[in-house]
């Protein structure tokens, strides 16, 4: 069984169960809804604990539980530029705002990355008289870049000077 093949079992099961994420996520637990729902999807690996979990809830075979567990080819299944309206905003975003967002960054820390490894997410929503909003926070580590072959007095990391 190829891993897309397990995505579309669980997304059925899901679908004939009439579950929602949060009830699914509950189940599993230990992470955040977000990372639970993209082990759900394809695009990150739940614990072995929690694979048990979810085997148990969607009555996987041992092999479709190891499954879960095992580092994914993350990225997959998305075209690029994306087409669904939803995911293809948050591309938009960052063509418009992400010039933006790299100045400040870099202004508030030096030359460097926010990482999408050490990374925590959270969606909410927010009560609105014109219409509820979408809340995303996103928090990521600062990884400056490291200069090759500094000696001296040169700097060896890209944080923000003085």
């Amino acid at each position: 069984m190829k891993r897309e093949d397990l995505t579309e079992k669980l997304l059925d099961i899901k679908r004939e169960k009439g579950w929602s994420w949060k009830h699914i996520c509950e189940k599993i637990g230990g992470y955040s809804e977000v990372l639970i729902v993209g082990a759900i999807m394809g695009q990150m690996k739940l614990t072995k604990p929690q694979a048990a979990n979810a085997g148990e809830l969607f009555g996987l075979s041992k092999t479709e539980t190891a499954m879960l567990n095992e580092v994914p080819m993350r990225g997959t299944g998305t075209p690029m530029p994306p087409t669904d309206p939803l995911i293809y905003r948050f591309y938009e975003m960052v063509m418009v705002n992400g010039p933006a967002w790299k100045a400040l960054i870099e202004e508030e820390f030096g030359d460097g990355i926010m990482s999408a490894i050490d990374f925590d997410m959270g969606i909410e929503r927010v009560a609105n008289p014109k219409g509820d909003r979408v809340k995303i926070t996103m928090s990521g580590k600062f990884l400056p870049y490291k200069y090759y072959g500094a000696s001296g007095n040169v700097p060896e990391y890209g944080f923000k000077e003085g």
